[in-house]
């Protein structure tokens, strides 16, 4: 055993394992133009490695310092950014949203019908700090997951949404946009099951009504600038152009299909929105450290981010009478697979491996609209990051693929 595997318990041999798998199944087929794998334990890096090309069209080869959307991988930077104010003490979780927008005090939960014939009924009690951080809060996603691939249902609510104009294109400012969100009825009451939603764009919001700072300003003064997250922001710099990959969907031939040239990215422009939920591009690098604060209890190289209660916090499941995302769900669209895990404050956790028929538990984790992932497992003292550009996500089954490959790796 080389000194590496010494430090990671991690078998190199069998590591290559995932290249083989990648190469074989998706690259060498060309389902998917390029990708890059991330491993840590024990905070020692055990693999890293880019595949395929970054722009099939410029026949330029996936760096390893290639900048990706990471779309929904956003979300626990932005509630890890909130919960530096919990821990300020300027809420507390059980705290009502509507203490900060005035507009959610009279928010009504649907009930049946739609348009003119909809019957809502009040809220039995107010959507809280906690249910717009555990996706519990009874919002939707307006519509909008449909451009994502998700199954386009009409759900009647969503169509109030749109009456109401409640997008994240650009019109409103975060303000503005979570205030109408007050006068949109609720999917479901507050707590009592979970949709996907708009929810982390609230905690963006709050950010900003508590702190008067920006957004993206906040972030980067309290989580990506002090973990050295350099090439992790709301934009692409000119000076990094050249770095961000191309994206694609999945095309009728099951080729990988343009739909963000890097050359005429909006990503390159600083946004009109900045979007808690989904608005941020960064490296495998960047995102690794982001892991390893996390597995770490909040800290990483000196720099406290957390707290490690408060990170254990987030990670233990807030979902009602500690049921999993399957039980308590209303639509099928997620960003990993929901039977046997939970939701904590910023992303899901594997609850029973039985279950979920996950080769480990207690890991945390989510994903991006465009296949990248990550998870942290506590037990094991591994992180590790995938970066690709394929939507929508759940094309391919990487996250269960990948933690296949990489436990079977682990031979301490």
């Amino acid at each position: 055993m080389d000194a590496q595997s010494q430090w990671t318990g991690l078998d190199a041999g069998r590591l290559e394992n995932i290249a083989d798998h990648l190469e074989r199944n998706y690259l060498g087929p060309q389902k998917i133009a390029g990708c890059q794998v991330a491993i840590t334990r024990r905070g020692h890096p055990a693999w890293f490695r880019s595949f395929g090309l970054a722009d099939i069209a410029r026949d330029q080869p996936m760096a390893d310092d290639a900048i990706f959307r990471i779309f929904s991988m956003t979300k626990p930077i932005t509630s890890v950014a909130l919960m530096t104010l919990y821990e300020r003490g300027y809420f507390q979780l059980n705290d009502p949203v509507s203490r900060f927008v005035p507009s959610w005090k009279s928010h009504r939960v649907w009930v049946s019908g739609r348009g003119a014939d909809m019957v809502t009924e009040p809220a039995r009690r107010p959507a809280t700090m906690r249910d717009v951080l555990a996706h519990t809060s009874g919002l939707t996603y307006g519509g909008a997951l449909a451009a994502l691939g998700a199954p386009d249902d009409k759900d009647p609510v969503d169509e109030i949404y749109a009456g109401l104009g409640v997008t994240r294109s650009g019109e409103d400012s975060l303000t503005e946009f979570v205030t109408k969100l007050g006068h949109v009825p609720l999917r479901y009451h507050p707590g009592e099951r979970w949709m996907y939603s708009y929810a982390t764009d609230v905690c963006g919001a709050l950010i900003e009504i508590i702190t008067g700072k920006p957004l993206d300003q906040f972030i980067a003064e309290t989580v990506t600038g002090p973990l050295g997250m350099t090439d992790t922001a709301f934009h692409v710099p000119p000076d990094k152009a050249h770095r961000l990959a191309a994206s694609y969907r999945r095309g009728p031939d099951k080729k990988p299909e343009l739909i963000d040239d890097p050359a005429t990215s909006t990503y390159l422009s600083p946004p009109k929105f900045l979007s808690g939920g989904g608005g941020m591009a960064g490296t495998a690098a960047d995102y690794m450290r982001f892991c390893e604060m996390l597995r770490r209890g909040g800290e990483l190289d000196g720099t406290r981010i957390l707290s490690p209660r408060t990170v254990e916090l987030m990670r233990i499941n807030h979902l009602k009478d500690g049921l999993d995302l399957e039980s308590l769900a209303i639509e099928s669209f997620s960003e990993s697979p929901r039977i046997g895990a939970g939701f904590g404050l910023g992303f899901a956790s594997t609850l029973d491996r039985r279950v979920a028929g996950s080769i480990t538990e207690n890991d945390y984790y989510w994903g991006g609209a465009a296949s990248t992932l990550f998870w942290v497992d506590p037990k094991e003292e591994l992180s590790v990051v995938f970066m690709t550009q394929l939507t929508p996500t759940g094309t391919f089954d990487f996250r269960g693929q990948l933690k296949n490959l990489v436990y079977a790796a682990i031979v301490d």
